[in-house]
Parts: structure tokens; sequence; C-alpha cells
């Protein structure tokens, strides 16, 4: 079973609670029961899976629990913190240090993907203002040095190795000797994998590792090997001092229960994870939002990190119309262009309570950023007054020749530029609603600013202007009610939304 379906048939034996009339043992086998196949479909350890099931039922005492406290809460509580423990190896990865040269050594078999994690690892660092370098250590696959150079230098990332020295060890010492002396930060030594765990590999970590004396040694595991991961997670950190892991692969569509699993079971964290081919498909791997993106839940902190890094300045004009209730089809294509910079859109899309990492389409993510960009081509076509106007939508249905004309520039149909005009009716009926609450936009803790009354008229003012496809997919009202109450623990609904202004 894949990750998406993990999640979704997790969150379904939850909710399974909320039609039970009586809260009791009997519901409670039950909902274990489904989680604990959901989990075993996707090869999570046998062993961990019946651990997991005992912890929650040990949590739950029907007979010592409080008749007034909410026994649906507190069994949604327990299965998440398990959940939450089954991937947590309660151990603290090193952190890098600003100003001194961090050694980091990778190790993992052939094919596990550790050359292009390299770059990707490399390249996060980069962007957030550190000196990064690479060295291939590998000589032993043909053709490694060619990859790590091609993908170093689309980067603009240095990078050291050699065509004719046959010695790993000579190489990465080399390599490290003159990064340290040009005083880089972050040095990132790669080295051989092979198809299988081999004696010969173990001894040339080894001795790559006492040439080099790296602060961490990081193992790149492949989440579709499943239950596989456990015997070479294992064989690894009984062979060299592995401080962090990095999976591979772990996208939506991967069946990556055997390695989160695995993980637990070595005591070594999760640092990063890997979820595509492209560069920017890689994220810090942290256990709560990742459990909460899992099942549904999203990731606002994660959200908010990732809107903080466009370092966006001058939004005061957009949060003055945000906060009279104004939206344009420019700030509409605006709010199009900042997620197409944010990274991977189902990987945005994820950290949005309620919505699915496949939500925007069921297409993958080419599909997605085509549709998107398709909507940014439509609105291109569109004039100054179109694009500037209060009531965009009012000004294509006073003058149907408009949108004739915009189909033509843009090379659509006209179907299609309605469809747009209905979605930005929407997205303007939302901030319209949210913009009339006073101290919805003052920032800071949204619920000191709102009272239940307001919040809960807002969510049903939501309610009725989203797709009910949408909403459906949120999980409903209680979705909805869920995202909102997610949104004030953010630093509020204010903050972002400004970031996200320009």
């Amino acid at each position: 079973m894949v990750l998406a379906d993990l999640g979704r048939k997790i969150t379904s034996a939850i909710r399974s609670l909320n039609s039970a009339t009586v809260i009791n043992e009997e519901v409670l086998d039950n909902m274990l029961k489904e989680i604990s196949r959901a989990l075993i479909e996707a090869d999570v350890n046998v062993m961990l899976v019946k651990k997991l099931r005992d912890n929650v039922k040990k949590a739950i005492d029907f007979e010592d629990m409080a008749s007034g406290l909410n026994k649906r809460k507190m069994i949604q509580s327990a299965v998440f913190k398990e959940l939450v423990n089954l991937v947590d190896a309660g151990v603290k990865c090193y952190q890098p240090t600003k100003g001194k040269s961090n050694i980091i050594m990778f190790v993992g078999l052939q094919g596990s993907g550790k050359t292009t994690t390299c770059t990707k690892l490399a390249y996060y660092y980069q962007k957030r203002g550190w000196k990064t370098a690479l060295v291939c250590a590998d000589t032993y696959r043909a053709g490694a040095y060619d990859q790590l150079k091609q993908n170093a230098t689309k980067a603009r990332i240095p990078f050291y190795g050699s065509y004719t020295e046959i010695d790993p060890v000579i190489i990465a010492a080399d390599g490290v000797e003159k990064f340290k002396a040009e005083k880089f930060e972050i040095i990132i030594v790669d080295t051989s994998g092979r198809h299988m765990q081999a004696d010969s590999l173990f001894e040339e970590m080894l001795q790559v590792s006492n040439a080099v004396i790296p602060d961490n040694i990081i193992f790149v595991m492949d989440a579709s090997i499943g239950q596989a991961c456990d015997e070479q997670a294992r064989a690894f950190k009984e062979k060299v001092d592995v401080g962090a892991v990095i999976i591979t692969k772990l996208d939506s569509h991967a069946k990556g229960g055997g390695a989160l699993s695995a993980v637990a079971a070595t005591k070594s964290p999760i640092i990063f994870i890997g979820t595509g081919e492209h560069i920017d498909d890689f994220e810090p791997f942290k256990t709560k939002p990742f459990i909460s993106k899992l099942l549904g839940m999203g990731d606002i902190e994660g959200l908010v990190e990732k809107v903080e890094q466009l370092k966006l300045e001058n939004n005061e004009e957009l949060i003055k119309k945000l906060k009279d209730g104004q939206f344009t089809l420019r700030d509409m294509y605006e709010q199009f262009q900042n997620i197409m910079k944010m990274g991977p859109i189902n990987q945005i899309m994820g950290m949005i309570p309620g919505f699915s990492t496949d939500f925007l389409t069921k297409g993958g993510e080419k599909e997605s950023a085509a549709r998107l960009k398709r909507m940014m081509c439509i609105m291109d076509s569109m004039n100054d007054k179109e694009l500037d106007s209060l009531d965009g939508a009012k000004i294509f249905s006073k003058n149907p020749g408009r949108c004739h004309r915009v189909a033509k520039g843009a090379g659509v149909s006209v179907k299609e530029v309605q469809e747009l005009i209905n979605q930005y009716t929407k997205f303007a009926q939302v901030v319209k609603k949210m913009g009339g609450i006073k101290g919805l936009f003052k920032g800071g803790d949204m619920a000191r600013n709102i009272n239940p009354s307001q919040m809960s008229r807002m969510q049903q003012q939501i309610s009725r202007v989203i797709d009910p496809r949408i909403l459906n997919q949120m999980g409903g009202m209680g979705g909805l009610q869920n995202m909102m109450k997610q949104l004030q623990g953010s630093g509020g609904m204010g903050k972002l939304f400004g970031n996200m202004g320009q």
C-alpha cells in the first residue's frame, strides 16, 4: 500500500469513531484492527504495529475515564501520539555550526539515490546562506563523478573529484582538505555504494571515514524496497556510526512504511526526505508535521516557513486590500506566482490542512504546474482594467466579448476563461467575508482577536463559497473547523496572507 492510501485508511479508521453511538472497547478494537491492517499492508514492521496497538489500548482505560471527558478526542490523540513514536527515533541529530567546516559523509547502497541526494542537501544549505561544496569519492560506479559534476554545475555548487585517481580515500581526503582551506562550511562527501551489502563496501566506508573524520554520517535509504530497509539499516548502523538517515523516493505513491519503521528501530533520526527527482523535491523531516500531512491535517508551520523563505517585502498594499475585503484578478495572478516560487506544488498543497498531496490534480506534479501556468497565461491576455478591477467578474459578465478576446489571445477555449473567472469569484468572496471580520488581520493570536461566534460565522461563510468537492476533500465542516484552528496557531491569518502577498 502506498503512503497516500495509508493516510486515507488510517484517517477513515479514526473517523469511524464519529459514527459510533457509544465509544467502548469493541469500537476501539475495531478501529485499531483497521489501522494495524493498513500499517502492515504499507510494510511497517509487524512487531512495531503490535507495539502501537498495545500502547494505544494502555492509554485508554474506559473504567477510569471520567464521564465528562471526550473519549473520541482522547483516542484520536493516543493514536496520533503512537504514530509519531513509530517514526521518531528519539535521538537528536548533529546540527552544523556556522563559521566552521562541517564534514558530512554519505553512505548507502547503489541505486538508493545517494549522489542526487548529496546535491539536494548541498543546495538546501546553499539557499540558506551556507558556503557548500561536494566531493565525489565514488570510484566504484562508472559515471558517478560525471553525475555529481553535472548536478553540482547545474546547482552552481563547487565540487571536487578525479578521473585518474582510483583510490577513494585519497580523493576524499584531498577534496576535504581543499575545501577546508577555502573556508567552506558544509563539505559533503559522496562514497561508493554496492548492489548489495558486502565486506568490501563497509571496509571502504571505514577507510574514507577515518581519512576525513566526518562530523556526521548520513545513511541514504530507498523507500521503495519495503521491509528490506530493516536489514539494510541495521547492517549499516553496526558497521559505521550512522548519525542520521535520509529517505529517498518517499512521495505519496511510495510504499514507505518499511523505511519509516526501520529507521525508528535503528535509533537514527530521519532528517530529510526526498519526494521526487527535482532538486527542490526535498524537505526537512519533522515527525509531527509528517504524520499530520499523512492524515490530511496539513503543516501550517512548514507552509509559513516556505513563505518566509521568499523574503517578501512591500506587502502593505495587499494587506490593506485584504483588510478591506478586496481581491483582484491581478492579486490572484500574484498568488499563483508565489505558489510556483515556493517549490513543488503538490508538496505545498499537502501543507494546507485538509488537502492531500495529490489534491490539485490527480495527474501529478507536471500536470499541476501546467494547469497553474495555463491559468496564468489566460490572465496574461487580460488588460490592466480587467486585472485591477475590484469586481473583475462583473466586467466580463457585462461584456461577454471580453471572454472571446482573452480566449483568442491565450489560445484557449471561452469555457476555460469562464472557469477561471468563476474560480476568481470564489476566491474574492472568501477574501471579502474574511476582510469584513475585525481583528482577522491584526496578527498575533487570531483566537484573541475574533470571538467564537465570529469564527463560526466565518466558517459558515467560507463553506458556502467553497467548491463542494473541495469541502468534501477537507472532511466537510469538521475539516474546515480543524483548518481554522490550525491557522489560529500559526501566528495569525494576517501573517500568512501578508507574507504571501508579493
